[in-house]
């Protein structure tokens, strides 16, 4: 593509830009209120469809857990399908399944979620199901005693027998050498093979309180039905004092890690990790959004600087990605990777002396307006098509309420991406993008034992 075209392509995506950018700023109206039990419950309307989501989000994870007792988050999600005061195990989910509802529940560093999917006439049956195993979890022992199984064999499936992402979770844990962050959100496999059934009582007792949770709800509901709802479902159930939980600060500068790991894989990869702060640790905002920038800037699609320069270029990788999560509720860690080319007898040493060769560029020349704009434009449009969801918009509220911020960010946060200057880049790669900060590790596959040998 020659100047002019790039330039022109550039211009067209900026002015692409500027009516999904405008569209986004006009919030949805967004009610909160919090129950004298206090339970915060945000509802967020959405008048699209007779459709409604709600999500009770719970402020525990992994991150919360200490040495020898990980993976409690996890396995007590599992157990909140397994029976309460009105219903036996299953029959619950069984319920709205006949209803045509949708339903699951996630488990991450920094919270537990529960979500289900349906019609706004059936909301109620969704608020009495999730309010009865909040005040009264069975946990019976027999229950758990099958589901602590089903959960070890998901972690030798999802984990241990998967190259990638145990060389990740070995990443991960040296990469957060203070913080609760180096904790698997599964648990540690001798974790889970000597878990009680009373420990997960004491988890269940210790974090699963009304003021301990949020409630979001968006879809095609008025704030007034919803708090009526939630006042005559949750509104009983009392508060209780809940543990202190920290925030999981990382050591800024814990100096340079290195690790080689030798994994059932064909093909070598790099992982190179910075620890950064997250937007609920940032002493500067600006920081965090001008990090989100540079993650695209480097792997934002074709003409990304990894895939032009590294990839197409110099035809140093195969394959390459910048990812960086600013939505954390401690400090949080600006991850590349890359696969060197073997075709072209590239090695893992060259491929890290590449990336350094970006990130080294962006500390010393700032990306052009044009560039800039570019990379805007697409996460902007990104964004704006991501929460023309109603579950999408439920899930970035319940994370940002979770993880200490506000749902209010939702509405500003298009305006804080297109505030990010090119000087903001170069002082963000400048500050965080060293030595002192940086985890790497070198994955390889696994040798071979030479025939005969004694295993």
């Amino acid at each position: 593509m020659n100047r002019l075209a790039r330039r022109c392509a550039g211009l067209l995506l900026s002015t692409l830009c500027v009516p999904l950018a405008a569209s986004a700023a006009i919030s949805q109206p967004t009610h909160e209120f919090t129950l004298d039990n206090g339970l915060k419950v945000v509802v967020r309307e959405d008048h699209r469809a007779p459709v409604v989501v709600s999500q009770l989000w719970y402020k525990v994870g992994s991150s919360y857990e200490t040495p020898g007792q990980t993976g409690l988050s996890h396995a007590l999600e599992h157990m909140m399908f397994k029976g309460s005061r009105k219903l036996g195990p299953g029959e619950a989910s069984r319920i709205l399944r006949d209803l045509g509802a949708e339903e699951n529940a996630f488990t991450s560093d920094d919270y537990t979620a529960y979500y289900q999917v349906l019609s706004r006439d059936r909301l109620a049956v969704a608020f009495e199901l999730e309010a009865d195993r909040l005040a009264s979890l069975k946990l019976p022992a027999d229950e758990f005693a099958r589901e602590i199984e089903v959960i070890k064999e998901e972690r030798r499936l999802r984990t241990d027998d998967k190259p990638t992402s145990l060389a990740y979770e070995r990443f991960k844990a040296m990469a957060y050498p203070a913080s609760g962050y180096h904790t698997p959100t599964i648990g540690w496999m001798s974790d889970l093979d000597h878990m009680q059934v009373e420990e997960l009582r004491h988890w269940y007792q210790s974090w699963y309180v009304p003021n301990n949770a949020t409630l979001v709800v968006v879809g095609d509901v008025s704030p007034n039905e919803v708090k009526t709802l939630a006042q005559r479902y949750f509104g009983a159930i009392p508060r209780r004092d809940v543990p202190p939980a920290k925030i999981p600060f990382e050591l800024a500068e814990p100096g340079e890690r290195r690790t080689v790991q030798h994994v059932q894989t064909q093909l070598p990869s790099l992982l190179m990790g910075f620890n950064v702060p997250g937007l609920a640790t940032a002493k500067d905002p600006r920081d965090v959004h001008a990090l989100r920038l540079i993650s695209a800037l480097l792997d934002g699609g074709y003409s990304a600087r990894l895939p032009t320069r590294l990839e197409r270029g110099e035809e140093l990788v195969a394959g390459a990605s910048a990812s960086y999560d600013a939505f954390a509720r401690g400090d949080s860690l600006f991850v590349l990777s890359a696969t060197p080319n073997v075709q072209t007898g590239k090695t893992l040493e060259q491929v890290e002396a590449g990336i350094w060769r970006l990130l080294d560029e962006l500390k010393h020349t700032p990306p052009s307006t044009e560039e800039l704009q570019r990379v805007r434009a697409q996460v902007i449009a990104g964004l704006v098509y991501e929460r023309d969801s109603i579950t999408s918009q439920a899930t970035t509220i319940g994370q940002l309420e979770t993880v200490g911020l506000s749902w209010k960010l939702m509405d500003q946060d298009l305006a804080d991406l297109e505030a990010v200057t090119p000087a903001d880049i170069q002082r963000a790669a400048q500050t965080y993008f060293s030595r002192s900060r940086l985890s790497v590790a070198h994955i390889l596959p696994k040798q071979a034992a030479p025939e005969g040998a004694q295993p």
